[in-house]
Order: C-alpha cells, then structure tokens, then sequence
C-alpha cells in the first residue's frame, strides 16, 4: 500500500510491518487521510515477511538460551529496510515498551525530517542486533500490546498533523497541551446552557483581557490537580507560582 506522493521534498514514512492492511482505514480517514490525499506526506508499507528465503516465510524463532515466546528474526528485518529508498534526515525506529516514551517534543522533531522508518514489533521482541539499523526506540507508554502498529499509527498521527497544511488554523497548534508545560484551558460552545451547566460569564463578556487571565488560570490550575509532574516543570523553566 501507499498513500500519498513520491516528491522528495515531502516527509515519507516507511512502516516495516507483518500486518500492513492494519492501516488502510486509518491513514484513509480524517484529518490523517486528508492531508495524505493532498499530498503533504507520503506513507509505504512494506512486510518483512516478503524478505524471507525459506519456503515457509518465517519471521520469526525461539530465542537462544530458551524463555517464553518467539523472538523476530534480524534477517527479514534487515533485507525489508535496506531495500528502502534513503533520504538524507532520516530516523530508523523501533516501536517498542521499551523505548523512549512519544512526546509532543519528539514530533515536532520528527516532523522535520525528510524521511521516518517505523519498524512495528511482535512477538516478544525482536533480535537485538536489529539494534544496528536503528537511530530511535519509541514507546507509547509503560504498557505492553500486542503489536507495534498501533503506536506505529499514533506516531504518524502526532507528527504528520503537525506538517504545513495538514491543520487548516496553524495557530491552533501553539496552544495546545504539551506545547507548554500547561494543560489546556477548558473550552464550550453552543448552547450557553445545557442541562443546567452554564457557561463561565467571563467568556460571554467579550472582554478579551478578562478571558485570557482566566484561561491562564485555569491552565495552571488543571495542570497542578491533573498533572503535577508537569506543573513541577512549569514552575522550574517557566518561573510560575
């Protein structure tokens, strides 16, 4: 499968997975599958099972020195990720529990390289030696699942949202959570009243003044009760309370 345009100048995801028709619905659909239909990025799925020599395509074996489950085997990694096209910013990475955890951060660095190889694990793991191929491992957080696709999936998501024209209102982006160390401000919209829950008058006032302190604190408050560690971080870098 692929989705999206060959132009260099555009960021290319390759996704190296056993099970590439996990992703035709959800890089078709949303705001994801729109900005690959315009052509802002570009995404290619390739199987290392396609790689494999033997006569029953095996990806994968017991690990030595024995222990529970099936390791997947380096050579069908290798062989799928070299015959991958190389573009000069590029990063090789492992989705797996025990890699560094997805941040806002790292998709905005993500997001400016030219070309992002996203290797899904199964199994228990795979051959350490695949170690070599790479420059990044990524977690989705300290929980295991079954299969990489699905942080594979959320890391496409967070960085190719943030890529020119992907976001019809690109200041919408500098005011989110995680681009600071706040939480967002609640936010409403119509009705003013619903089910006898109201609006905060100050945002009927039309007093902008007034609405931005009141979003600042309600920033600071949600981030204390929800989010203490990143509150912590807010009053260490940002000089807050």
């Amino acid at each position: 499968m692929t989705t999206g345009i060959h132009g260099a100048s555009h960021l290319r995801i390759d996704v190296v997975s056993l099970f590439p028709d996990f992703f035709a619905s959800p890089l078709e659909s949303g705001l994801i599958g729109r900005a690959l239909a315009r052509q802002i990025a570009e995404v290619h799925l390739t199987n290392p099972r396609d790689f494999t020599t033997d006569k029953h395509h095996r990806v994968d074996d017991e690990p030595y020195g024995g222990g529970v489950g099936m390791l997947m085997k380096p050579d069908p990694i290798f062989a799928a990720v070299e015959s991958l096209p190389q573009r000069p910013q590029r990063e090789v990475i492992l989705l797996t529990p025990q890699g560094e955890p997805m941040t806002q951060v790292m998709f905005r660095d993500l997001a400016s390289c030219e070309q992002l190889v996203l290797i899904c694990g199964h199994y228990e793991g795979v051959d350490e030696r695949v170690g070599h191929l790479l420059t990044r491992e990524v977690s989705l957080g300290d929980f295991v699942l079954t299969c990489g696709e699905i942080p594979a999936l959320a890391l496409i998501n967070g960085v190719v949202r943030l890529l020119p024209g992907t976001v019809g209102k690109t200041d919408s982006l500098r005011y989110e959570s995680f681009e600071t160390p706040l939480l967002d401000y609640p936010q409403y919209t119509r009705p003013a009243s619903f089910r006898g829950w109201e609006v905060p008058a100050v945002l009927l006032s039309g007093n902008h003044a007034a609405i931005a302190q009141w979003r600042q604190q309600q920033q600071v408050e949600r981030t204390r009760q929800r989010r203490p560690d990143l509150y912590q971080r807010w009053v260490e870098e940002e000089g807050g309370e």
